[in-house]
Formats: structure tokens, sequence, C-alpha cells
């Protein structure tokens, strides 16, 4: 009975052995791989923080304002570009608008008065 109990014990403590053997190869391979992991992430180049923006609804206002201010001045270019061949009428215009812009943001949004 003490030689079955022994014989059980040793395949026990086998077992114990090929399983500790095992894990201990899994954590190595793991090792290599998050080393590898880590020496080409130092290689690439770190991604630019990301900017959270302001979700409440001045924010939201705020930039429904600046698209349409620069849907706009788009538009108000592709008409002068189409309507108008001459080069200096084309940036003539241009610089109109470019003058142009802030003065309609302040007269069409601004809210102090």
């Amino acid at each position: 009975m003490s030689k079955e109990r022994a014989r059980r014990r040793a395949e026990r403590e086998a077992e114990r052995a090929r399983q500790a053997a095992l894990r201990a190869e899994r954590e190595a391979k793991l090792a290599r791989r998050r080393a590898l992991v880590g020496r080409v992430t130092a290689l690439l180049p770190r991604r630019p923080v990301r900017i959270v923006t302001q979700g409440g609804i001045i924010a939201r206002r705020r930039r429904a304002q600046n698209g349409a201010v620069a849907l706009l001045f788009a538009v108000t270019q592709v008409i002068v570009w189409l309507l108008w061949s001459s080069w200096m009428a084309r940036f003539g215009a241009f610089v109109l608008s470019l003058l142009f812009v802030p003065l309609f943001v302040t007269l069409v949004f601004d809210r102090r008065s």
C-alpha cells in the first residue's frame, strides 16, 4: 500500500513539475514578446495628445458659427472664381473677403448688444 502511495505521489509531483515547466516556458515566451513589442514601439513615433473639445451648448454654438462663416467664405470664393476670369479681381475679392470676415462675424454673432 505504501509503495502505491509513493508511486502516485511521484506521479503527482512529476505532473506538477511538468506544469511548472510549461508555465515557466509560457512566461518566458510572453516576456520575450513584451520585450520585442517594447523595442518596436520605442522606434515608432508617439501619437499626439488628443485635444478634448468642450461639449457644452455654447461650445457647440461657437463651432456651428465658425463652420457657417468658413462655408460662407468658401462659397464666396467659388462664386468669384466662376464669375470673374481676371486674376486681379479674384485676388481683390479674396483680400476683401479676408477683411470683411471679422466685421461680418462681429455684426452677426455679437451678443453683447
